[in-house]
């Protein structure tokens, strides 16, 4: 395929204007294009707002879109790649036990279920109809579900979250996992956009359909079936635990999100080499999206050419770092909570993205060595947050939730005005300067400040702050040698969970890239 990139357009110009644009650099007869289409479409939001166009073409005759190397300003020929599986040798007699149906372990799972291994996989949590409507049942007031909620269930964590996929991984797989996305359900955009999602209402159908797939092809999943226990002799896989009984396999992947405390605790009294890692903690804040709008675009917003506003925004203090994550346009705040008595938020958006407010995570980054490169000590930590939340929330799981004019003056209040919070358990008027330590509560006040100077609209003195965000990422990493293995042979660390991913993209790429290694190894006798 050859690309030409850096097609400048005006918002008002049409998709067609700029693939015309893009054959005519080639100097190329129209009757030796095969066919060309938007590669990449962005918004330039600097100075004059413009679209800016990358567009591909593929040549009736493919050997010839060699020539066009380094021979064009702005042109580039990208070379597609199939998915490389090699065959191993070794004699598979039991399949292969995936424990986690996020997108580490669905990708995981499809690939090996295509590759005739018939992988068992193991979800502690609901599937994604019942997991739904017991999200709901907690909203409304409703016995949490520390097995199915938010953070657990058919999706993982990921499913109530946007179906955000943008990544700064660049790894090949990336084209692999849109490719098989779009043929599942997702939207096509999702190819070509810059910042694409699926929206948490279209996600649904897509994971459904992958499922419904790896089913199709032999493999087996295991909804409300928790991994217990992993047996272990002369450091090998012999088989693992769940609520349910044994099963008898030589592999297992763990693929478990980045909330399974209780697994990693398992994980640790089993021998495996674990390590704390860097997360973030902080909390949700939420804006007017036309004020968001408003910074990005200027006069131009609300022009129905252009996408909803995003931003992701970052400031050093002397310390630490402070960044937006997860940004949601047009959604809401959401309670992420897996254990009794905390209160966790998260976000999401739909994928029209048309909710009134925008929220993000504003978080300040934290290290091993604040935590001795101890990570139970690393989840203790989340855990106080969490249960202080709780008890500043009114122990009801509302969340406590302030303006940020109070939290830059260093007091509780909550001066509503045009923001409306969204989170739907409720909020609870508090001073979530007594939710961190100081030198949080400082670095996210400096964070505000610096980061409303460069987007006016994202940190107003409306604007509504709720705690506590603290599951950005694992606070662990398993480690795994060359061959993706752990120190016990037979396990797979994946994922984010695991400490290898960060979203949806790459939890998805790292899952591709296990379930390549398994087969690289092994031979099918199953």
């Amino acid at each position: 395929m050859i690309i030409v990139n850096n097609i400048k357009l005006d918002i008002n110009s049409s998709q067609e204007q700029a693939i015309s644009i893009g054959v005519k650099k080639l100097k190329i007869p129209q009757k030796e294009i095969a066919s060309a289409f938007v590669h990449k479409v962005s918004v330039d939001a600097r100075g004059q707002i413009k679209f800016v166009y990358s567009i591909g073409v593929n040549l009736v005759d493919p050997s010839k879109e060699k020539l066009f190397i380094n021979k064009i300003k702005d042109v580039t020929v990208k070379q597609p790649k199939a998915l490389v599986l090699e065959y191993g040798e070794k004699e598979l007699e039991n399949s292969p036990v995936i424990c986690g149906l996020g997108p580490a372990g669905l990708f995981c799972g499809l690939v090996l279920a295509r590759q005739g291994f018939k992988p068992i996989i193991l979800e502690q949590g609901e599937d994604i109809d019942k997991r739904t409507a017991t999200v709901k049942n907690f909203e409304n007031g409703g016995k949490l579900n520390t097995r199915s909620n938010i953070q657990f269930g058919e999706g993982g964590a990921g499913t109530f979250s946007d179906g955000k996929l943008t990544t700064r991984i660049g790894d090949e797989r990336c084209d692999f996992v849109t490719n098989t996305l779009v043929k599942f359900g997702a939207p096509e955009q999702i190819k070509y956009i810059a910042k694409p999602h699926i929206g948490t209402d279209l996600l649904v159908g897509v994971i459904k359909n992958i499922r419904n797939e790896i089913i199709r092809l032999g493999g087996k999943v295991l909804f409300s079936t928790k991994l217990t226990d992993i047996n272990i002799k002369n450091g090998k896989v012999k088989s693992v635990t769940t609520q349910n009984g044994e099963i008898k396999t030589n592999i297992v992947v763990l693929a478990t999100g980045h909330s399974s405390r209780d697994t990693f605790f398992m994980l640790k009294e089993k021998g495996l080499e674990m390590q704390s890692k860097p997360f973030s903690v902080g909390v949700r804040i939420e804006s007017l999206q036309s004020d968001i709008d408003k910074g990005l675009y200027h006069s131009l917003a609300g022009h129905k050419a252009l996408p909803k506003g995003e931003y992701q925004l970052a400031h050093h203090t002397k310390t630490r770092g402070v960044y937006t994550f997860c940004m949601c346009p047009g959604g809401n705040v959401v309670a992420a909570a897996s254990e009794e008595d905390t209160v966790v938020v998260n976000g999401m958006s739909y994928h029209a993205r048309d909710g009134k407010n925008a929220n993000s995570a504003l978080v300040v980054s934290v290290t091993p060595d604040d935590f001795e490169n101890d990570f139970t000590k690393a989840i203790e930590f989340q855990r106080k947050l969490e249960k202080k939340a709780f008890e500043l929330g009114g122990k009801n799981y509302k969340a406590p939730a302030q303006t940020v004019d109070t939290f830059l003056q260093g007091k509780g209040g909550l001066n509503i005005n045009k923001v409306t919070p969204t989170y739907p358990m409720g909020i609870t008027e508090s001073n979530l300067n007594d939710l961190f330590p100081q030198h949080i509560s400082d670095c996210l006040k400096e964070g505000m400040v610096a980061m409303n100077r460069k987007l006016n609209g994202f940190a107003l003195p409306d604007s509504v702050i709720t705690g506590v965000e603290t599951r950005t990422s694992s606070p662990v990493r398993i480690i795994r040698n060359n061959n993706f293995q752990s120190n016990i042979q037979g396990i797979f660390p994946c994922g984010e969970g695991a400490g290898y991913a960060g979203g949806i993209m790459s939890a998805a790429v790292d899952g591709v890239r296990i379930a390549q290694q398994i087969s690289k190894e092994y031979k099918v006798r199953i």
